[in-house]
């Protein structure tokens, strides 16, 4: 009998052509598949929670597998070995009961993104550098306007495969976090490219190139050609993904 396991990865996204299998492309999810098949001596297809572009990185992204055997009590600390240096396992589950999918069966999503005004090599490639006079109270605004809207097709970058552009937002706001920025948005969903589109939009608004009206006509008017799209990716962190309660059973792997 089959036995669905899910692995909970961070990863530093500048090392990757994005997190999905893009054939020989290195990306997240070949170095999983490589280092897992690798491990179990079999060829072993993982299967992720969250695509995430080049660059962008994850402190809690999932992928779920499935085989016959039980996994080994040194499964965790070998499966690392084997992983490159720019990504690591950071827990390993066995899922409870009928098994739940990584993507389809995820309840919420959470990321942030990181801006710096100051310049500090050991942001390099870890936040946005953005040198600019920013008016925070106008970030406050716009991020509370998102909460209220459910279409975000404006957000969405072309060429997906989304069928809808609907997403429910639970959270929605910055925040200073030492000299640092951060913009956090928590969705049951997301569309491709979307938080990079929103967070750079909110950065036209708070810089007052565009009004907050402005920014709400962006929305409304669900056309991604009006958004700003260009924050770069290694400022954005998948933080945390919400699966259903009493679904996955943390695994003591050494």
């Amino acid at each position: 009998m089959m036995t669905r396991y899910f692995l909970e990865v961070m990863y530093d996204g500048t090392k990757f052509h994005g997190s999905q299998l893009q054939g020989t492309t290195p990306t997240v999810q070949l170095s999983v598949n490589k280092a897992l098949s690798t491990l179990l001596r079999t060829e072993v297809e993982s299967f992720g929670a969250s695509r995430t572009d080049e660059g962008v990185h994850a402190l809690s992204n999932f992928y779920h597998f499935e085989i016959e055997e039980e996994l080994h009590p040194q499964f965790h600390y070998k499966l690392n070995s084997l992983l490159p240096h720019a990504v690591s396992v950071r827990n390993i589950y066995r899922c409870v009961g009928e098994p739940i999918n990584a993507r389809f069966d995820a309840r919420s999503r959470k990321y942030r993104y990181k801006i710096y005004s100051r310049k500090n090599p050991f942001y390099d490639k870890r936040g946005y550098y953005f040198p600019y006079k920013i008016n925070t109270q106008i970030l406050n605004e716009t991020a509370a306007i998102i909460k209220e809207y459910e279409n975000f097709e404006s957000f969405s970058k072309r060429n997906t495969q989304s069928k809808t552009f609907v997403c429910k937002i639970y959270e929605s706001y910055w925040e200073e976090q030492g000299d640092q920025l951060h913009y956090i948005v928590r969705a049951n969903r997301f569309l491709r490219g979307m938080v990079r589109g929103l967070t750079g939009t909110q950065l036209q608004a708070g810089r007052q190139r565009i009004s907050v009206e402005d920014f709400k006509k962006i929305i409304e008017v669900k056309d991604c050609t009006k958004a700003d799209f260009s924050v770069p990716g290694h400022g954005l962190y998948l933080e945390e993904i919400i699966y259903p309660e009493g679904k996955l059973e943390l695994l003591n792997l050494k």
